[in-house]
């Protein structure tokens, strides 16, 4: 009877995925062309926001004293949105997208990040104008900005279980499975044990509250990222002299010049969208979450700061993947597919050690998602109700799943949470199409102060009519 429910989910996922992906990319142009393409022309502007030392707007017209920062750094709420893109689907998920759809697939996988990418401005910048204060730090995301801008908080509470479920717990079973089962054929550890380790490092991590987790994220995920990418370029020099023939590879199979491996042009088109939309998370609703947490002095910085972690995601760590298999040739050469197709890959290039770095970048990129994840949860819980009561139960539960996760068969929950995340990204696609024009005005304050020389400081007052922006609102004297 499972079986019989897992194949009908499979092929409402199918259709589904289809149109939702048309949605995606549609939405993403209209943004690009209405911000000019905010996410390419903006590069440069990103590094410069890493490096600013912020003060709340309240305080920015004082340029003597700079506020002392008690919540949450844009880099840290940065690095909680990666943590919980990067994860287990940037190691297999590119395997499998190669294995069914070609080479050609990276290529559509780059191109729906650029475009994608706007979405993550747009849906960012929008969790900053509209999120709350939380005691020293702040939240928000689409629940928030759902009933604040659209008056509607029916439509944000549907929002917040769907994500709350998805991310809290569906994806975190999943992510705790894969680091068992990694852990489990290396090194002979019985799930169970390695569940009970994951779950105790992660409910340290999350009974610390944001700020705990935004450090931790801040600190694991630029070392887990530049290990991985520094391996991929590693492999890179050592095949150098190949270089040519794969990018010529990937390109000739993007447009069907070759016959790619998984049936031509659609399989690569398809396979490649896929694994771009639903591993960067852009416009899906999820990001925002943590974008909202943090202390900035303009909405549209954190929305561009976003934007860039669509980049880091595709880009680099899921490029990665796929150069490091397309250098060694195992997609050809082997039957075998997903997490086991990167280590093969890999093993062939540096060596059987590889297969222990693996397992070692899929607890980092597992972990940092576990809590990435969680935190979106949390947020939504917080928008539902201030019980503190249900929060306590989400820990445990969030616990709970990793546990079970770790020991289970979820291949019908992995299906499951798939269309949960579609319901997400439709709802939020929706909203953020319906407040667009909020943040392109948002993003015209921000260009004209810009280009004023000065350091852009926003006041709900900036933009006439606007409502409900709270915490953007001038000090009174």
């Amino acid at each position: 009877m499972l079986d019989t429910l897992e194949s009908w989910i499979v092929l409402f996922n199918d259709k589904w995925y289809l149109m939702l992906i048309f949605i995606l990319i549609g939405a993403g142009l209209w943004f690009s062309f209405n911000t000019g393409f905010i996410q390419v022309r903006s590069v440069k502007e990103i590094f410069r926001l890493f490096k600013v030392r912020e003060r709340n707007p309240d305080d920015a017209e004082d340029t003597t004293t700079p506020n002392k920062k008690k919540g949450v750094s844009s880099f840290q709420a940065f690095a909680m949105s990666t943590a919980s893109r990067v994860g287990i689907g940037n190691l297999a998920g590119v395997a499998i997208a190669i294995k069914t759809g070609g080479p050609g697939a990276v290529f559509w996988m780059w191109v729906i990040a650029i475009i994608g990418a706007s979405s993550a401005f747009i849906e960012s910048t929008l969790a900053q104008v509209y999120k709350v204060k939380d005691g020293k730090a702040f939240r928000g995301g689409p629940a928030y900005y759902m009933e604040k801008a659209l008056n509607a908080r029916w439509l944000g509470i549907v929002f917040a279980l769907l994500i709350m479920v998805t991310y809290g717990f569906v994806f975190n079973s999943v992510q705790a499975n894969t680091v068992t089962a990694a852990f489990g054929n290396l090194f002979e550890i019985q799930p169970i044990t390695m569940g009970i380790i994951l779950a105790v490092i992660t409910m340290i991590t999350i009974f610390g509250g944001v700020q705990r987790i935004a450090k931790v994220s801040a600190t694991v995920v630029p070392i887990m990222a530049l290990a991985y990418i520094g391996i991929a370029l590693y492999v890179v020099a050592m095949n150098y002299t190949q270089i040519p023939a794969v990018f010529s590879s990937i390109i000739m199979n993007a447009f069907g010049w070759e016959e790619a491996v998984g049936g031509g042009i659609g399989a690569a088109i398809m396979n490649g969208i896929k694994r771009g939309l639903f591993s960067n998370e852009a416009g899906m609703g999820s990001a925002p979450n943590a974008a909202a947490t943090a202390t900035v002095s303009h909405p549209a910085k954190q929305g561009i700061i976003q934007s860039f972690g669509v980049f880091v995601d595709t880009l680099l760590v899921c490029s990665s993947t796929a150069f490091i298999i397309l250098f060694s040739g195992a997609h050809l050469s082997t039957e075998t597919d997903g997490i086991q197709l990167t280590q093969v890959a890999l093993a062939s290039q540096i060596g059987p050690w590889a297969e222990y770095f693996i397992a070692f970048a899929i607890f980092l990129f597992a972990f940092t998602s576990l809590i990435g994840n969680y935190y979106y949860g949390q947020s939504n819980i917080e928008f539902i109700t201030k019980k503190k009561g249900w929060l306590l139960s989400y820990r445990v539960v969030v616990v709970a799943m990793v546990l079970v996760g770790s020991v289970a068969k979820i291949s019908l929950v992995w299906n499951l949470a798939d269309t949960f995340m579609g319901f997400m990204a439709f709802i939020n696609l929706i909203a953020i199409l319906l407040l667009g024009k909020i943040a392109f005005k948002v993003l015209d304050d921000y260009n004209r102060q810009r280009k004023a020389g000065k350091e852009p400081v926003f006041y709900a007052d900036s933009i006439p009519g606007l409502q409900n922006a709270d915490c953007w609102e001038r000090k009174k004297v």
